[in-house]
């Protein structure tokens, strides 16, 4: 287990504007997320003295720019736009992913080179569509790949997720429902860029086709903007402005390609597997421990395989996380598919409905059956009587017979 378990937290969240094609720089609205994180926390650009952060750009086969504070935005040219370059005892820039760059910013909090520090991600998406191979010439990896299309994130996720739909038989109608309902929790997100563009199944099905099986609505939408967190430690954040987030432990993977291709459904697998086990090592927790994760959705594949790969799920079960609000609507919905009676599904109608109550901590129940047969003996209600708990009985358990609802 971790030494330092528990002993770092998060104590400020902030957030620029997210947008298509904004006026500002991208050096503006970092700095907007930044200083969104420290008052977020009580603090002001006074107390920071770490910065980290990934400056890469996500850019596929197309041109990169590395102009600073326009294309990318490194600690070092922050702290010159933030004003805070004498004060600033730690900088980190990883390559790969962000998140590295959180794990260093917690050893420095917590080997107490810093006191308070930011770690930020700053994207910029340049004009055109970023996953083309523009060049006229491939080299290294990208001979083997470019010519068959193969450069680009979206047809490597489109072959797991083909294999993993052939393996245990689901199809995109199947993923439909995780899609509507991952577009349905971020409307609620204030700082959202999908915020009040609600989508359903349908909507999904009928999306443009990228790498097939892969649609536009399986990828992650380029967008320009900055997000940042406000690392400390546990006993400083405990007189801060927000509850912290403890940091329990954290792992990288250091999985290799053995076949050599980008990836592949089963390498993947093992890649999230790795990093389970170093994982729940460090943080002394396990699978059964979890009852909420937030899992990178880059591409919508990732989210059951991570599920999986973490041993939340088992292989193979992970489209059933698209179940949660059909099955709130309609809890004998297994029962009834098993029973060839499909027709009879009482159907989610998407409406935020159950969401709503479960942001206001209220017991969650569907407005489909909630404010039916509230006089049926032994009932279970809430809210003054006003509304169920549980949806009415579709069979009698005993005799299979149908009842009247």
């Amino acid at each position: 287990m971790w030494e330092f378990r528990d002993k770092v937290s998060v104590a400020g969240v902030g957030y620029s504007k997210l947008s298509r094609r904004p006026a500002e720089t991208l050096a503006t609205l970092t700095s907007d997320a930044v200083k969104g994180a420290l008052a977020d926390a009580g603090l002001t650009l006074a107390d920071l003295d770490g910065i980290a952060t990934s400056p890469s750009m996500p850019r596929y086969g197309g041109l990169r720019g590395a102009m600073e504070g326009i294309d990318v935005v490194t600690p070092w040219h922050l702290c010159d736009q933030l004003h805070v370059n004498e004060q600033i005892n730690w900088t980190g820039s990883t390559n790969g992913m962000v998140t590295q760059s959180f794990i260093e910013a917690a050893m420095a909090i917590a080997s107490g080179v810093c006191k308070h520090a930011v770690v930020y991600r700053a994207l910029h998406v340049p004009e055109g569509r970023y996953i083309n191979f523009d060049s006229r010439y491939a080299a290294g990896t990208d001979q083997f790949v470019a010519p068959f299309g193969f450069s680009m994130p979206p047809a490597w996720a489109a072959v797991i997720m083909r294999r993993y739909y052939e393996l245990y038989g689901y199809s995109r109608e199947d993923f439909a429902r995780f899609i509507a309902d991952n577009r349905a929790n971020t409307c609620l997100n204030p700082n959202g860029y999908w915020r009040e563009k609600p989508m359903v199944p349908q909507d999904y099905l009928d999306a443009r086709m990228i790498a097939d099986p892969m649609s536009i609505l399986d990828c992650d939408i380029p967008v320009d903007g900055a997000c940042a967190l406000l690392l400390t430690s546990t006993e400083r954040a405990r007189d801060l402005r927000q509850p912290p987030a403890l940091l329990s432990g954290f792992a990288a993977s250091t999985y290799p390609h053995p076949t050599g291709t980008v990836m592949t459904l089963e390498t993947l697998w093992e890649g999230c597997e790795q990093v389970a086990r170093r994982l729940w090592e460090c943080s002394g927790l396990g699978p059964k421990d979890i009852d909420n994760a937030h899992l990178y959705d880059g591409f919508s594949i990732f989210v059951p395989l991570w599920l999986e790969g973490l041993g939340i799920l088992e292989r193979g079960d992970g489209d059933l996380i698209g179940a949660a609000r059909q099955s709130l609507a309609d809890p004998d919905w297994f029962l009834k598919l098993r029973l060839g009676r499909g027709d009879e599904i009482r159907r989610c109608t998407y409406t935020n409905y159950c969401e709503a109550l479960d942001q206001r901590h209220r017991p969650v129940t569907c407005k489909l059956w909630d404010r039916q047969e509230l006089d049926e003996p032994g009932a279970a209600l809430t809210d003054g009587g006003r509304r169920r708990l549980l949806a009415p009985g579709w069979v009698h358990r005993k005799t299979g017979r149908q009842e009247d609802l």
